[in-house]
């Protein structure tokens, strides 16, 4: 599978290796322009390469958005239409200053934004370092470590979470888009490692 990154900070660039690693291309871009990924695409090896925004987002058939939030509104929306988006992203107000949500979730926002695109909150609530090192590919899924997954599009959560099998996590169902607001920063389930029985009865308390 072809898969675009956009963001190649700790969660971007992580994941990026992983998909390579398991077999699929990678496009990775940021901000900043191609000429300072060459370090990290010649680290990830011959299955990744550096990339515009642009072109990351019209190659990958999977688009992982890892970007800081505040700066979503210049993710490119005509070439994210149609296009799977599994979002990374997390709203930190420290970071991205006080924005107004409108009474959504981050994921619900970014929907907004791009209206036409498929979006899968995903790979946003596990440490980079544990995301990295903590995949078990071989073991069952009962004793894997979970990756939580929300949308509307059920299509575009199974290609998600078959990416998330693929590299030693067990996918969990969160439900719609705006279940997603669950996976955000301060909730009981965000960058706790769990696997996936601990993983459903959190959610179970949690409503």
């Amino acid at each position: 599978m072809d898969i675009g990154i956009i963001g190649s900070g700790n969660i971007g660039a992580t994941a990026a290796r992983l998909f390579a690693e398991a077999g699929h291309e990678v496009a990775v871009s940021n901000s900043r322009g191609p000429e300072t990924l060459e370090g990290l695409v010649a680290a990830i090896g011959p299955r990744a390469r550096v990339s515009t925004v642009e072109e990351a987002a019209d190659f990958g058939e999977v688009v992982l958005v890892a970007i800081p939030f505040f700066a979503y509104e210049a993710l490119p929306t005509d070439l994210l239409a149609g296009k799977t988006v599994a979002d990374a992203m997390n709203y930190y107000p420290g970071r991205d200053g006080e924005m107004d949500l409108d009474g959504l979730g981050s994921s619900e926002l970014l929907a907004r934004h791009l209206p036409d695109a498929r979006i899968v909150k995903a790979f946003n609530t596990m440490y980079y370092e544990t995301l990295g090192a903590g995949g078990r590919p071989d073991a069952p899924p009962g004793e894997r470590l979970v990756l939580f997954v929300a949308g509307d599009d059920a299509d575009a959560k199974v290609v998600v979470s078959g990416l998330i099998e693929e590299i030693g996590f067990t996918p969990v169902d969160v439900g719609a888009l705006e279940d997603g607001r669950k996976q955000q920063p301060g909730s009981p389930i965000y960058n706790v490692p769990m696997n996936e029985a601990q993983a459903r009865e959190e959610l179970a308390e949690t409503g």
